[in-house]
């Protein structure tokens, strides 16, 4: 009724403007019935306040000494042009003095107001922020009655997307006396309650049950007390693709006839409406007879075994229409064809007979000639060269079109992490008259820089870090002076600096840079890092008293893509070099002078079809890796029962492996289960020289660590204390389960925000042979992730443990912050 009430006040507005152009004068100095020439011998202009004269003159296209006819048709051209420039409230044109056939005219103007401001009330700062957008007032514009009504209507449908179904809005005119001929809206908002459903019944369903049939309308869901991810509000476009839904679950179970006979959205109370369904089934279908027309590419039992359905099988559309066009597997017919160069395929299904029960279906097809890739280019890159963008782009010209390779092409772009991976597009615009194909993709860069501020506790201390990380660097533009704005960047290097602090007591820098494209040819990357730290008790160098730990190293590694078993695998090999120097340092070591030397090698195979870095949708990733040490004691004769442990751990050796994996699957909408294991075991060359002390695991808490002296890896689990769940000395085996449910706030790549709810555990133990997968500590909990672009993911996780562990803990829960880490 409030669309009716708008379009009416439109129709009545132009019949105002009608009315207006038969008022030309003095109506009773003029024979209608016989029309007389004057010559104009001046115009004059009233009623205006801010327009120029001479300009409006000019406007009505009426000038001094032109020969019109009174009345005429010039005249009312005049004022329709007039009329046109929407300015005013009413146009008139009056002769103002005749003498003889010179006739003096006047143009009679009612200047419509101009917005100098507006205000809104009964709405909230963020509906009032968010509706500025979309009404587009701005000061200066002339206050029509069509931009009231359109402005009207623009907030109710606004707070009608939000729930409020009976929300209404009036707008309050105030002559603004600061300015001439100006006006002040008042945009005055009266929400009421907000409308949700109570209630979704159905009538007429055997097939399904009412709970099957609510379930399949997806943005459609009737209030209950554990609905938390989906909203129970009505909004009709919403409703009208959900009745959709209803039907394709028929139609997708054989039920080709079935239709909504009626539909009813009606008042509950104040607050919440019913709405009732009446559905009338149908019979069921099956599939009989499926014949291929026009196909000389594939021969038909080789669609056949794509399309995989037989005779027989229930008749249903949507099966039918995903396995020939798109299948989430990308195993449909349409896909078959255009991973083949054939980019103006199509496939048509026609029922050419219903016998009973049974369908017979022609596939109609049309194959048209292969299309070649002519030109790829991308739009949107304002800081990542473009050569960087183009390397990860898998459709080169010269080359068959594959639509496989567009949207894997679309994934490593978003995998980049330079560009909003939700903005990502790609248009493909075909030439059919030569046969080619030209590719835009469009991206929109995001920040990618980040940096890390923060303060711990470790090893009994207060320790500050402040770090850096420049993840779209150009180490080429470094010495450039313009290229710095305000760091040279868009060639895809890694940059990182950081350092910890506590003053004299304790002190580590380490730097690293990684260079993803070696060469520039292939995906070969190239990591170099240092780090060194001094612990000490805080004693001058050169003091008698003095004890201190000083540990420096450095690694580098190369890593490669490979294209067997698939494309998404790579190989990473990297060799490190670490060294402890003791000086009287008397703590946790096994001995307090000394030096020991960690010389190890680490090689990790990872796969990873994750599509995109910071809320991944779907996909997986598994990882395996070896690392170990020379085997020195194996080719050592030495006693280890003699010697010292200096002596003994010189240089340190070990083995450790160690497998991750993550699966992500989307449930419903942006909702995601991840699921992640974690395995990891530590192991020795000789029993004579034992467990090596370093490189151990130490299981629970937040996963962060202020410092740690002995290459330990620390390992979260959330609702217990930190390190709680690790022998004293470190364990040399794990395991880690996660179950985690993630749902977005906001996927703004500004401020990507998401919630999750997670199940966990795990355990660790000091041997190897002390493992026993069934002894789990587990633990649940709940979360929040905020992802910002400068410094990284932030993390805030409650979790509540189900296993005591002795002394170390009762069963109360655990807060949880990390920074830069997912657990």
């Amino acid at each position: 009724m409030k669309k009716i009430a708008s379009v009416f006040a439109l129709i009545c507005f132009g019949l105002n403007t009608s009315w207006a152009q038969i008022s030309v004068g003095s109506e009773d100095q003029f024979d209608y019935s016989s029309p007389k020439e004057y010559e104009i011998g001046g115009i004059t202009v009233t009623g205006t306040q801010t327009l120029d004269e001479q300009v409006l003159i000019t406007v009505s296209g009426l000038k001094v000494g032109q020969t019109i006819k009174i009345p005429g048709e010039k005249v009312s051209q005049a004022i329709d042009n007039l009329w046109k420039q929407g300015l005013f409230a009413d146009v008139s044109i009056i002769a103002s003095k005749i003498q003889g056939n010179i006739i003096f005219l006047d143009l009679q103007l009612l200047e419509r107001p101009r917005l100098s401001k507006f205000a809104f009330s009964g709405a909230s700062k963020s509906e009032a922020d968010k509706i500025r957008e979309i009404i587009n007032l701005s000061r200066g514009k002339v206050i029509t009655e069509n931009l009231i009504v359109t402005t009207i209507d623009k907030v109710e449908t606004y707070y009608r997307d939000k729930g409020y179904l009976n929300a209404s809005v009036k707008i309050e005119e105030e002559v603004d006396s600061t300015g001439i001929n100006s006006k002040i809206l008042r945009v005055v908002v009266d929400k009421q309650k907000k409308i949700k459903i109570h209630r979704i019944n159905f009538e007429g369903n055997t097939v399904f049950s009412d709970k099957k049939l609510r379930g399949a309308m997806k943005d459609t869901k009737q209030k209950l007390f554990y609905r938390v991810f989906t909203a129970s509000k009505f909004l009709e476009d919403n409703y009208e693709k959900d009745k959709k839904k209803v039907l394709s679950k028929y139609q997708g179970k054989g039920y080709r006839d079935a239709m909504i006979v009626s539909d009813t959205v009606y008042s509950h109370n104040s607050k919440t409406i019913n709405i009732d369904i009446k559905i009338d089934e149908g019979m069921k279908y099956y599939f009989r007879e499926i014949t291929w027309l026009g196909n000389t590419k594939y021969t038909d039992e080789e669609l056949d075994a794509i399309l995989g359905i037989k005779k027989g099988d229930l008749y249903s559309q949507t099966l039918l229409e995903a396995n020939l066009y798109l299948n989430p597997s990308s195993k449909d017919i349409t896909s078959l064809y255009m991973d083949d160069g054939y980019l103006f395929f199509q496939v048509t299904p026609v029922e050419i007979q219903v016998a009973g029960d049974s369908i017979d279906v022609e596939m109609r097809i049309y194959e048209g000639k292969q299309a070649r890739i002519n030109k790829v280019t991308v739009k949107g890159n304002t800081k990542t060269n473009d050569r960087v963008v183009m390397r990860e782009i898998r459709t080169r010209p010269g080359q068959l079109f594959n639509r496989s390779d567009i949207i894997r092409t679309q994934r490593e772009l978003a995998q980049l992490g330079f560009f909003n991976a939700e903005k990502l597009n790609v248009t493909p615009k075909p030439n059919p008259a030569d046969g080619t194909v030209d590719i835009e993709y469009e991206v929109e860069e995001k920040a990618s820089d980040q940096i890390e501020v923060s303060g711990g506790w470790g090893a009994g201390q207060l320790v500050g870090t402040l770090g850096v990380s420049f993840n779209n660097f150009s180490a080429r533009n470094f010495f450039n002076r313009g290229a710095w704005t305000p760091l040279p960047s868009g060639d895809g290097q890694r940059l990182s600096l950081r350092g910890q602090t506590n003053g004299k007591f304790y002190q580590s820098y380490n730097a690293s840079f990684t260079e993803p494209w070696l060469g520039g040819k292939k995906p070969n990357s190239l990591s170099v890092s240092v780090f060194h730290s001094i612990q000490s008790n805080g004693v001058s160098r050169g003091d008698a008293s003095r004890q201190s730990i000083v540990i420096s190293g450095a690694s580098l590694g190369l890593g490669k893509r490979l294209t067997w078993p698939d494309d998404y695998f790579s190989i990473y090999n990297e060799v490190s070099f670490q060294n402890y120097n003791l000086d009287n340092y008397a703590t946790s070591f096994l001995f307090s002078n000394g030096y020991a030397n960690n010389l190890n090698f680490r090689t990790s195979i990872t796969r990873s079809s994750i599509d995109q870095p910071i809320y991944p949708r779907s996909g997986s990733q598994f990882s395996i890796s070896a690392q170990f040490t020379p085997p020195y004691s194996l080719f050592s004769d030495k006693d280890y029962s003699t010697l010292s442990a200096q002596e003994k751990y010189k240089w340190i050796e070990f083995h450790k492996w160690k497998f991750t994996s993550s699966w992500v699957t989307k449930l419903v909408g942006n909702l995601v289960l991840n699921v992640k294991a974690n395995f990891g075991i530590l192991g020795l060359y000789s029993g004579a020289l034992g467990q090596a002390p370093f490189e151990r695991f130490y299981l629970g808490g937040d996963g962060l660590s202020g410092f740690a002296l002995d290459g330990r890896e620390i390992i979260g689990l959330r609702g217990y204390p930190n390190n709680s769940l690790s022998p004293s000395a470190g364990g040399t085996v794990f395991d880690k389960f996660t179950f985690e449910m993630r749902y977005p706030v906001s996927l703004n790549p500004s401020a990507t925000v998401y919630g999750l709810a997670f199940v966990e555990g795990g355990n660790s133990w000091y041997r190897p042979v002390d493992f026993d997968p069934f002894d789990m500590k587990r633990s649940a909990g709940i979360g929040l992730r905020i992802y910002l672009p400068m410094f990284g993911l932030l993390g805030l996780d409650y979790g509540i443990p189900f296993d005591d562990i002795s002394s170390k803990l009762g069963k109360s829960g655990e807060f949880h912050f990390s920074i830069g880490q997912q657990f």
